[in-house]
């Protein structure tokens, strides 16, 4: 029988309200795989001057960006007299973008204050300047994806020939991040496919593979080593951790987000231990909204298969297909499911 949750029930700990579970990086193999990758392009570009590019995709919520972020901070800015030295530049490309508003969003991230000023060749000519006065050696491009979501083609192929030119003038290394849909963005442009032909991709933990699952079952021992309350069952026990993967479609983003919201849940209620039913409520008040009892993980009668049936909470994360992408409808692409 399901926990009834009561308005009126206070919370068990003022310590547990507004919970976030904050971790270190998980050093997981996909995690070290990635990070050795960027310090290998990294090194190149200071031992030859020339760096190249590094292309990493994956779904939403698989720890792209975390990838990204957490190597920009290894790397911290240095202000010296005369200049601020920047060795890693982390730069969110802008959504449906122009060459213009591309070098402006890498001008503001650089501090320059007139980063909006000015046309398309002046910011980039103020760019190769900043980025040899304040040593940058690479540029950590974060939702690449956008690329491909330009308002017509020809702005499109303006942007892909203006970042294989920023690449090859200024020698720095270069990783682009983004969905699947980036691939796209380098593929379409065959001297940028060249000089992006190292490709990473992250994918969510497996199930089906043995040691990938296991994998997952010791990042759910670490997550549950930082939970305020303790559990009822272990997390990384086989058919508990089994109902967290189908919960999180085996993403570490929607596994923080399950756990998070069953914190609360159990907090509402005034209760010091996590169990199926919190999980059950956490499921629901932080990921899938309006889910069905019968498909909630959690729940005890779920049949425990991928929610990406269409309709369901991770069908998106199954699509491939640009959608709204006038790039997309102009080169008449429309990727298999599953693909890319």
């Amino acid at each position: 029988m399901m926990t009834q949750f009561s308005p009126d029930s206070g919370p068990a700990s003022l310590a547990a309200l507004g919970y976030k579970l904050i971790v270190e990086p998980i050093p997981h193999r996909r995690y070290r795989e990635a990070m050795f990758h960027l310090a290998e392009l990294h090194q190149r570009q200071r031992t030859h001057g020339r760096g190249g590019g590094v292309l990493l995709t994956g779904p939403s919520g698989s720890g792209k960006s975390t990838i990204l972020r957490n190597y920009h901070a290894a790397f911290p800015r240095v202000h010296e007299a005369h200049r601020t030295c920047v060795p890693v530049l982390y730069v969110p490309v802008p959504s449906s973008p122009t060459v213009r508003s591309l070098a402006a969003a890498i001008l503001e991230a650089l501090g320059d204050r007139n980063s909006h000023r000015g046309t398309a060749p002046e910011k980039t000519t103020r760019i190769r300047e900043l980025f040899q006065r304040c040593g940058v050696e690479m540029l950590l491009l974060d939702e690449f994806q956008h690329i491909f979501y330009a308002q017509s083609i020809s702005a499109f192929r303006d942007a892909t020939d203006w970042i294989k030119n920023l690449l090859e003038d200024t020698g720095i290394g270069m990783v682009a991040c983004g969905l699947s849909t980036a691939e796209y963005v380098v593929t379409s442009n065959e001297q940028l496919a060249r000089r992006f032909s190292q490709r990473i991709r992250i994918l969510p933990f497996s199930m089906e593979d043995e040691q990938d699952f296991l994998e997952y079952r010791g990042v759910l021992k670490l997550l549950e080593a930082r939970l305020p309350f303790g559990t009822s069952l272990p997390l990384y026990e086989a058919n508990v951790a089994r109902r967290v993967y189908i919960g999180s479609y085996g993403l570490l983003d929607y596994t923080i987000k399950i756990l998070e919201g069953a914190v609360s849940a159990a907090n509402r209620v005034g209760q010091e231990e996590i169990d199926l039913p919190i999980l059950c409520a956490g499921f629901r008040d932080r990921v899938w909204r309006d889910v069905p009892d019968r498909l909630n993980p959690f729940y005890p009668d779920s049949p425990l298969r991928p929610l990406d049936r269409p309709g369901e909470i991770f069908h998106q994360h199954t699509r491939q297909d640009a959608i709204g992408s006038p790039v997309a409808n102009r080169l008449g692409l429309r990727l298999a499911k599953g693909g890319a």
